[in-house]
């Protein structure tokens, strides 16, 4: 098991076709890694599901890439796209 490490603020973006159960999927995976979601918004338009979450943990137990990489494979599970982004990188490209 690795050493824990801070988690900076992150965004978490899900993207797909509305479901049963994705935001249980995705909370249920970020409170099992000790994952804090400071604010969440999501919406459902023609079908589809959107969602964005900004989390952070002082104690989460995986590193980043570990975790962007699980949440990216339970989206492949449940039919959505699960992006992962440093709060600094989300802002960077997201400046006009």
């Amino acid at each position: 098991m690795e050493n824990k490490k801070a988690l900076k603020k992150s965004i978490i973006t899900v993207i797909g076709k509305d479901s049963v159960g994705i935001i249980a999927k995705v909370c249920t995976y970020l409170a099992s890694n000790q994952i804090n979601i400071l604010d969440i918004s999501q919406t459902i338009t023609g079908g589809y599901f959107n969602m964005m979450m900004v989390v952070e943990s002082e104690e989460v137990l995986k590193t980043f890439p570990m975790m962007a990489e699980e949440l990216n494979q339970i989206g492949e599970e449940i039919g959505c796209v699960i992006r992962a982004q440093h709060e600094d990188i989300f802002e960077m490209m997201h400046r006009i």
